[in-house]
């Protein structure tokens, strides 16, 4: 009964909120904290392993096992693209032998006579394995499997997939895929992929677990002129997976920014570690197009890859909390790629506009505060300047309009100007192509203005044809642009917000000095004794919310209406009476909650009155023990809550009290969370107005909710065992004078 009426209640909490959201919080566990954890992660990628991943990318030599000589195959594309750039040894592997585009062909790996750095494997996915057992005898330094038929297609597949890593890892030999598309490397000359073409060098690294996508964003990319420092598909990550890439990316010198496409992530802790790492100790920029938002991409997510896609709060939370930025499309990740990889970071959000025709610089004024930008004031002196340059027709205020007729000459002055000001953080330039505009030497001079002010800078020509000269001239020399003024406002705001991220300070976990973690450890395994699962009402929750110091009122659990009486009696305060049940859910839908009792007479009466109606709206249920609590002062109600399985806890916050499900207003994190991650998840609520004061209402405790945020959340992480818990709700008094855990529940279950 006890597991039954736990899932029921559970459910209708924090569970609830995220299948509202479409998510499956359930999932979790696939996401968070798996088998494969960060100090496997580490040493994994030992000095040796990232020699050898280094030498995936730059090898002395590739081997192409399932080379063919048949026009239109994977096997001929894949080896004429290393035959057109690639400058060291190339060696063709068919059963056959013979000569395959001029190069002389091997039987199998076994017969060439020199090392091999790299395998590429393009056969069946039947005889995959065998080719790994050839490699690892060969001793190659790594391995990249383009085949597909493994894991995604059912679980003969997933076995051999699981086999060949499992040999490819204890021979220490790296391997990437299967099922994908193969890596490349610019600077060096390597497309060993089925990409009809080589990339740019650059230094914006992509890894993607699609491998048909990154034809896509080859092409898109060239187009925008973007370059790769390093470009990879990684499948079904059998063994090499994002967090592994990204740990090496860390200190890939030609990296400068990472983008990611995603389905789902192996070790969600490591990445978070590793992710961390990368955005504040190596300040590099890490973009990620997650897909699988919605209950049916992440199923689609799981029949492409092979893998669980998961919880979407759970990815939401973890980027948020390791400064991965989340976008929605491929082109929003380029326009913030474009930026984040030519421009400096901004020091403010006051933004100058430069523009020849007043219509796109309202636009872009629009978009700018939509994105939360700030329009820059000038300063006199900066008006007075302008003045003197600007034609009497023009407009010297912000945004400064050159007019139609504007030649170089007059942009490369006003922008000279306008970014010299020192209440301007970052510009937009903004041109349309009139008769008179000399579209190209203004994209062939603007350039050098622009990295001489030191301050970020986009620009907006807008157009096509009639640009597309004085674009290739901008973006040549390191300056992005945009077709309209609202995308380059929109990545202006992204470079804003990442740039506030990066300079938070508050990134430390509470201390447990005052916890009593050991006593909280020998309650839950008490109450664990000789069961795997074990639902805690609110009377049992206390003895481990009182190891962490959650604020609690005073209470007192009573088996009679008698005792019920003197207790009230003594503690000569208001007191609410509810019943304790497993058979129990919603306690105020049963009328087993009675407020404002006051008196041992009518806590007598209040007692009897409980078990009538529970008797009456929950026939059969067996009511354990009434639980008297002091009554709380008045305050504003919010609910915490944690859903995992027994390997990791998504914490949330939101809108509590009966009405909790209903407002949907909710935030999550990953726990353990920060100092700071508790801040911000408080702000994010929209309850967080009423808690500030909202309409002259008096500001609550936000110190003492952060506070408890703090504790609940170390607490999860301190008990593995807490799969499910909420404390609804959590009552948020005046401000200095804390708050009330007013009702609570706990679902444990054994570690195994």
């Amino acid at each position: 009964m006890e597991r039954v009426c736990a899932a029921n209640v559970l459910h209708s909490n924090v569970g609830s909120f995220c299948a509202q959201t479409g998510s499956r919080v359930a999932l979790c566990a696939s996401v968070l904290f798996p088998h494969i954890t960060y100090e496997r992660v580490r040493r994994m990628l030992s000095q040796d392993r990232f020699a050898k991943i280094d030498r995936m990318f730059s090898p002395k030599s590739v081997a192409v096992v399932g080379a063919s000589a048949k026009k239109g195959t994977v096997g001929n594309d894949v080896l004429l693209n290393l035959i057109r750039d690639y400058k060291g040894e190339i060696y063709p592997v068919n059963p056959k032998g013979g000569e395959i585009e001029g190069i002389k062909a091997f039987t199998t790996l076994g017969e060439i006579p020199g090392e091999v750095d790299l395998v590429c494997v393009l056969v069946n996915a039947k005889f995959v394995e065998s080719v790994v057992d050839q490699a690892i005898e060969k001793k190659v330094q790594a391995i990249v499997i383009i085949s597909a038929g493994f894991k995604e297609t059912g679980k003969e597949g997933a076995e051999i997939e699981k086999r060949m890593a499992e040999k490819a890892q204890a021979a220490g030999i790296p391997i990437v895929g299967p099922n994908c598309l193969g890596v490349i490397n610019a600077e060096a000359g390597l497309n060993a992929s089925f990409a009809s073409k080589i990339c740019q060098p650059g230094s914006l690294a992509f890894i993607s677990q699609s491998g048909a996508l990154c034809t896509s964003v080859l092409d898109f990319a060239e187009e925008r002129q973007m370059g790769f420092s390093k470009f990879v598909s990684f499948g079904n990550k059998s063994d090499i997976d994002e967090t592994q890439l990204l740990e090496y990316l860390a200190d890939d010198p030609n990296t400068k920014a990472i983008a990611l496409y995603l389905e789902s992530i192996a070790d969600g802790k490591g990445f978070m570690e590793v992710a961390s790492k990368i955005f504040w100790e190596k300040g590099k920029v890490i973009l990620c197009l997650k897909s699988g938002r919605s209950a049916e991409g992440a199923k689609a997510a799981s029949s492409h890859t092979g893998s669980l896609a998961g919880s979407d709060a759970v990815y939401d939370a973890l980027f948020t909390q390791c400064g991965v930025q989340r976008v929605d499309t491929i082109a929003e990740l380029f326009d913030r790629a474009s930026l984040y990889t030519t421009q400096p970071e901004p020091k403010g959000k006051n933004l100058a506009i430069i523009t020849n025709a007043g219509g796109p610089g309202i636009m872009a004024t629009d978009g700018a505060i939509r994105n939360g930008l700030k329009l820059a004031t000038l300063t006199e002196e900066t008006n007075a300047k302008l003045k003197e340059v600007m034609p009497a027709a023009g407009s010297i205020h912000n945004p400064i309009d050159v007019l139609g007729d504007a030649h170089s000459d007059r942009y490369q002055v006003a922008t000279e100007i306008a970014m010299a000001d020192p209440n301007v953080d970052m510009g937009l330039i903004i041109l349309t192509p009139q008769s008179m505009t000399d579209v190209d030497n203004i994209g062939r001079d603007l350039p050098a203005v622009i990295a001489k002010c030191g301050k970020p800078v986009a620009c907006a020509f807008m157009g096509a044809s009639s640009v597309k000269e004085g674009v290739k001239l901008l973006v040549n020399q390191g300056v992005p642009n945009y077709s309209f003024p609202e995308d380059a406002v929109a990545a202006l705001g992204a470079f804003v917000k990442l740039a506030e991220f990066r300079a938070l300070s508050g990134r430390e976990y509470m201390s447990t000095a005052d916890c009593d973690v050991e006593k909280a450890k020998k309650i839950v395994a008490d109450f664990l004794d000789g069961v795997d699962e074990k639902y805690l009402t609110q009377a049992d929750c206390r003895a481990i919310f009182e190891c962490y110091n959650l604020p609690l009122l005073a209470s007192h659990v009573s088996h009679s209406a008698d005792d019920a009486a003197e207790f009230v009696s003594k503690l000569g305060a208001k007191v609410v009476m509810k019943v304790m049940s497993d058979d129990v859910k919603h306690k105020f839908d049963a009328g087993g909650v009675i407020l404002n009792v006051e008196g041992a007479e009518a806590a007598k009466k209040a007692y009897a009155q409980i078990y009538a109606n529970v008797e009456k709206n929950v026939p059969g249920a067996k009511i354990d023990s009434i639980l008297i609590e002091q009554m709380a002062e008045p305050g504003v109600e919010v609910i915490l809550g944690c859903n995992r399985d027994a390997k990791g806890p998504l914490v949330m916050i939101g809108h509590g009290g009966t009405y909790a499900e209903l407002w949907k207003d909710v935030a999550f994190r990953l726990a353990p969370m920060y100092k700071v991650s508790a801040e911000r998840m408080v702000r994010q609520i929209k309850t967080f107005k009423m808690l500030d004061g909202f309409r002259g209402a008096a500001k609550k405790d936000v110190a003492a909710l952060e506070k408890t945020l703090l504790s609940f959340s170390t607490m999860l992480v301190n008990h593995p065992e807490i799969a499910e818990c909420d404390i609804n709700p959590l009552i948020v008094h005046d401000a200095g004078k804390g708050c009330s855990v007013a009702d609570s529940r706990i679902m444990l279950r054994r570690v195994k």
